[in-house]
């Protein structure tokens, strides 16, 4: 394997664009394609990348690496011809709209151990989630109790949507509204991160799910709100409220444990939208009378894009096995998002099971 890595990115739009500007920064990869269903016929778009309007073009080119950055739709299939194609796959989340979109890249994957697989679970590279893990395994505060998760933010996309007939109206432009493109709404498109952050903290699947799934405000095809409540094996129990509907940009995780808690607030991201990411550290006190030791720290720069590339160029290019967003912990997260679906009666029987057809 080269140590500079030819890498093709399929899907060129916010995303794609924006994992471009960071593989520029690592001196071990160099992009020299891309593909979106915006271009018309083949450009260079800058010296030495050439754009397609389609992937079958982009892959005859001689690559090393594949960054798929498509809908949920189609990123199992593009992820999966990657892998068939010999090619290291970097796929962003979610890996699919299903389940079996996850076991049928997967099934894939087993057929070429040589090849690397990694999915873009950014949150666990943000400095806040790294120094929580690092307090929570060390044991220092004891033994995680439960926890308490908001992700949310105010809407899915430009409200009031444009009417039919309207170009602005597309179901391209705003996919992530519709069931058959999407798969699932603010639960599957944001609060995975968030059910994937519980799964790293318990360490542990969730054995019992309750829930409550609703589209009662925005009255789209899918969710604008999630509720539930998991409790593991063990007996830690997790809250998570996935919404649409908060009105402003809220990332926040409590986690209980029984010699103190520890707290994220916030999370940067390219927009700054959730406010200041803080990580704030409890230490219990018995004779405090709920006013225990507290510690804050809060970052000011995210290199979670930046060290994510760089943990997968350093599995690539070392042959290092993925250990963080590897398909495992992908579809572990996959079956806990369609288990909060189905844990609603009444929003299985609407979906009709999550088959995504």
């Amino acid at each position: 394997m080269p140590d500079v890595l030819r890498a093709g990115i399929v899907g060129y739009g916010v995303i794609g664009s924006r994992r471009h500007a960071v593989c520029k920064l690592n001196p071990n990869i160099d992009v020299v394609a891309v593909c979106d269903r915006s271009y018309s016929g083949t450009s260079e778009i800058e010296p030495g990348v050439i754009a397609y309007d389609n992937r079958e073009q982009l892959l005859q080119n001689e690559l090393d690496v594949l960054f798929v950055c498509l809908p949920n739709d189609a990123a199992p299939d593009a992820t999966i011809q990657g892998l068939q194609r010999g090619l290291h796959v970097f796929c962003e989340k979610p890996p699919g709209r299903t389940v079996e979109d996850i076991e049928r890249v997967r099934k894939v994957e087993m057929q070429h151990p040589e090849l690397k697989l990694k999915y873009g679970f950014n949150h666990r590279y943000h400095d806040s989630v790294r120094h929580a893990l690092r307090i929570v395994r060390g044991g220092e505060l004891g033994q995680v109790i439960n926890l308490r998760g908001v992700y949310g933010k105010s809407a899915f996309i430009k409200w009031p949507r444009p009417q039919a007939g309207d170009p602005e109206a597309s179901d391209i432009k705003y996919w992530r509204t519709s069931r058959t493109i999407a798969g699932g709404g603010i639960l599957l498109d944001q609060g995975v991160h968030m059910v994937d952050l519980m799964l790293l903290f318990v360490d542990e699947p969730f054995a019992e799910i309750s829930s409550f799934v609703n589209n009662a405000f925005w009255e789209h095809d899918v969710e604008d709100n999630a509720y539930a409540i998991m409790r593991t094996g063990s007996g830690v129990v997790a809250m998570l409220h996935s919404s649409a509907t908060l009105w402003r940009h809220h990332f926040s995780l409590h986690i209980s444990l029984s010699k103190g808690a520890v707290r994220l607030a916030g999370i940067l991201t390219g927009t700054k939208s959730y406010g200041q990411e803080t990580l704030e550290v409890i230490e219990r006190q018995d004779e405090s009378h709920g006013l225990p030791t507290e510690h804050t720290t809060t970052y000011v720069q995210d290199s979670s894009w930046s060290d994510e590339i760089a943990n997968f160029v350093d599995c690539v290019v070392n042959d290092k096995a993925v250990e963080v967003g590897n398909s495992a912990a992908a579809l572990a997260s996959m079956e806990t998002v369609h288990r909060i679906y189905a844990a609603d009666p009444k929003w299985k029987a609407k979906v009709g099971g999550f088959t995504g057809q």
